[in-house]
């Protein structure tokens, strides 16, 4: 299953983002950079030892007390097929006052400017915050896709966004729900 937006400047398809040949893949991580389960764990355990090392420098020297909601850092891609590796954190669903929707779009909005300010232009996605944080898949296929227009719209260096879903049940959901075109 594979679907096209936006002058197939955004790829729905299903898949492994693992595998990804692309600039950069982003990671649906937890705040301590470390690895986890779902994609984070994925990423980690393909990725190879190098992205821990580069987590722990960051913690570290730039995020001691972990990497706060919706915002973005970038290691290398290890053993990935992707040259780099862009680590953002996720809401938990219902946990931030109110503010669900902006802190996901801030992780779609600073993971492409992220991109842009290393000049990559091919950027693969993994459904931000609807597994173990909980976020509704309905509700963040709106969100992920207007963050993802609004910012395409004003942007020329990105190539291409693509949006890989583990299931084809979760991608067609996310099809079913997305807002391009609307914004």
């Amino acid at each position: 299953m594979q679907k096209e937006f936006l002058n197939n400047r955004v790829i729905v398809k299903v898949g492994d983002i693992t595998q990804e040949n692309a600039d950069a893949i982003v990671n649906a991580a937890n705040s301590t950079l470390f690895g986890g389960g779902g994609v984070d764990g994925a990423i980690h355990a393909r990725g190879g030892s190098r992205i821990l090392e580069e987590c722990r420098e960051i913690r570290k020297n730039k995020f001691p007390e972990g990497l706060p909601t919706g915002k973005v850092v970038v290691t290398s891609g290890g053993n990935l097929p992707a040259r780099f590796v862009i680590h953002t954190v996720g809401p938990i669903y219902r946990m931030n006052g109110g503010k669900d929707a902006e802190l996901l779009a801030n992780c779609y909005v600073n993971s492409l400017a992220l991109a842009v300010e290393n000049n990559l232009q091919i950027i693969a996605f993994p459904s931000i915050s609807t597994g173990a944080f909980g976020y509704p898949k309905h509700e963040a296929a709106k969100v992920a896709s207007k963050a993802i227009e609004e910012f395409l719209s004003a942007d020329k260096i990105i190539e291409q966004v693509r949006l890989v879903f583990f299931s084809e049940p979760d991608a067609l959901l996310f099809v079913k729900h997305q807002a391009f075109g609307l914004v």
